[in-house]
């Protein structure tokens, strides 16, 4: 009998909220309410002690198919290529012209909320087109 287990992807940042919003725009997911008894998130940190505000931010798929996902603070910046990172999926089942039409749709609007542009690859004998991205501090994805 095999085990299934859910995923959750979590992400070392030092703005948790900022990215975790990004990429809710990014993926269609949504936050959560803040805790019970607080109208806000910004009323929930003012009650932690200053070094626990807003330290964390999840989101999750809305539908609960997809993992959730975690920001949590660090002290530290990214220093290196990421080991591992997400491929957006918005030319699944297209080809050649019209799938590229439809990454580069994608990243143009990824751009005005903040993500960069790192390399188009175009299609070759092999593969399909792709973008390289940056999130709002840097960690790499793909549009694929």
């Amino acid at each position: 009998m095999s085990l299934i287990r859910q995923v959750q992807i979590t992400f070392d940042c030092a703005e948790p909220e900022r990215v975790a919003r990004f990429w809710c725009e990014v993926l269609g997911y949504v936050a959560p309410p803040p805790p019970a008894g607080f109208d806000t998130w910004d009323d929930f940190n003012r009650t932690q002690p200053p070094q626990d505000r807003g330290s964390w931010f999840a989101c999750s798929d809305p539908s609960g198919v997809g993992p959730r996902l975690y920001f949590q603070r660090v002290p530290e910046g990214k220093a290196v290529k990421n080991r591992v990172h997400l491929d957006v999926r918005v030319g699944t089942g297209l080809v050649g012209a019209e799938r590229l039409a439809a990454l580069q749709a994608e990243c143009a609007r990824l751009i005005t909320l903040g993500a960069v542009c790192l390399q188009v690859l175009t299609a070759d004998e092999n593969n399909e087109s792709c973008i390289l991205m940056q999130d709002v501090e840097g960690n790499e994805f793909c549009l694929d």
